[in-house]
């Protein structure tokens, strides 16, 4: 049983985030100053909204489609993004190598993307990969309760809301969605473990 809506949806979320968390949280932590406060005040007043309740205003206010879905589970999962990679750039961009770069003269955009952004990517790489995760249940979520892909898509949240009807004279409707939901999550879970093993410096010691 496969279910393309709901592993692009969360591979398409993941880059998205990933591009825009990327953008922000490099540029906060590599410039500080103004640019840092105005980004992190407004990624906090983003956080303040818990990530499922931002989902639904605004697949509320685009629409029911898997392109609206994808844009929703964006604009929720890039505030984390952006906290997370603005954390790991502020000790990246005060290596030496940032400052030589600085003393030859490369532009800032170079620095960020050629040095900082690189040197930083084992934490970036091992949260993106966790949070896939995160949003195919977000993804799931908003099919069950009717705002995200519409059936006759095969999606398993919508396959959970439908078998709803057949709990008890069909109750291996409910089973699979369910399993498969589960098995995806944990697979990727598991994956970002190892990856935080594999690029663990201290663990390699």
């Amino acid at each position: 049983m496969q279910n393309p809506y709901c592993k692009n949806s969360s591979l398409a979320t993941s880059l998205m985030a990933l591009v825009v968390g990327a953008i922000l949280g490099a540029s906060a932590g590599y410039f500080g100053g103004v640019v840092d406060n105005v980004i992190s005040r407004i990624m906090d007043v983003f956080m303040c909204v818990p990530p499922i309740l931002l989902s639904l205003a605004v697949v509320a206010a685009l629409g029911t489609n898997l392109r609206n879905l994808i844009i929703a589970i964006t604009v929720s999962c890039i505030p984390g993004n952006v906290r997370l990679i603005r954390s790991v750039v502020l000790t990246t961009a005060e290596q030496d190598y940032v400052e030589a770069a600085k003393s030859y003269g490369t532009s800032n955009a170079r620095i960020i993307f050629r040095y900082v952004l690189p040197n930083a990517m084992g934490p970036i790489i091992v949260n993106t990969t966790m949070s896939i995760s995160d949003m195919m249940l977000s993804a799931a979520g908003l099919s069950f309760i009717g705002m995200g892909i519409q059936p006759p898509s095969p999606e398993w949240g919508a396959l959970l809301s439908n078998a709803q009807t057949y709990l008890f004279s069909a109750p291996y409707m409910l089973l699979f969605p369910g399993m498969f939901i589960l098995l995806s999550s944990l697979a990727f879970n598991l994956v970002g473990d190892g990856l935080t093993d594999a690029l663990d410096p201290k663990l390699k010691d």
